[in-house]
């Protein structure tokens, strides 16, 4: 039987945290290993437990939840952050994703989203709420400009590599494109996250979009 997948809460409304700790304890996969109601207190908790998520809100008291999120890909970058919020303006959305956040999900969504949230995250997917989805997406797919000296450590396949990514191809079909193997892909985007300093895809993505990859520009 696969482990289960360990989460730490993060929230400072007792009512929604103790709610949300009840629904997902009732789920076989999942297993809540700590309660936060400060960014802190969530680090911490993450590890003491090797918690593999942590839903993260993000305004609490003391160390806010992005912060929380920036000092988590420092100090336990195997541990995947879901935002848990009310918030869905753009500057918390991707203040969010660039401070490391693998997904974002409203408050007010239904317990199947949240479980879907979880079980995407785990897996190393990005995730968001439909009212978010959109707006992400609009972005990932803005026209701009590819910045000449972006990653200028990459070489020119990893740089073809992190274009595929940035225009959201899996593996296989990048694969496919370039004709590589699969398992080539997969050792170059390994190479690519180190030299980027990213913690996985869902990071690169944005470190992509944001330097003007994936917007149909031929490599130079």
């Amino acid at each position: 039987m696969d482990s289960p997948i360990r989460i730490v809460v993060a929230d400072d409304h007792p009512l929604f945290r103790k709610g949300m700790v009840t629904m997902l304890s009732a789920i076989r996969e999942f297993q809540v290993v700590g309660e936060a109601e400060t960014g802190m207190e969530a680090v911490t908790l993450v590890q003491e437990t090797g918690a593999d998520i942590v839903l993260m809100d993000l305004q609490m008291a003391g160390m806010g939840g992005i912060v929380a999120i920036r000092e988590l890909r420092q100090r336990s970058p195997r541990t995947r952050a879901l935002v848990v919020t009310l918030f869905e303006d753009d500057d918390s959305v991707f203040l969010s994703l660039r401070a490391g956040a693998q997904g974002y999900v409203l408050k007010d969504a239904h317990e199947e989203e949240f479980v879907r949230a979880i079980r995407a995250v785990a897996a190393g997917e990005a995730i968001f709420s439909p009212a978010i989805a959109s707006r992400v997406l609009a972005w990932f797919s803005s026209p701009g400009r590819r910045q000449a000296d972006a990653f200028p450590e990459l070489t020119r396949r990893e740089r073809e590599i992190l274009d595929e990514l940035a225009l959201g191809h899996r593996n296989q079909t990048i694969a496919r494109h370039l004709h590589i193997s699969s398992k080539t892909v997969a050792n170059h985007l390994s190479t690519i996250f180190e030299k980027l300093q990213v913690a996985d895809r869902g990071e690169a993505i944005v470190r992509a979009r944001e330097a003007g990859f994936g917007d149909g520009q031929e490599l130079e």
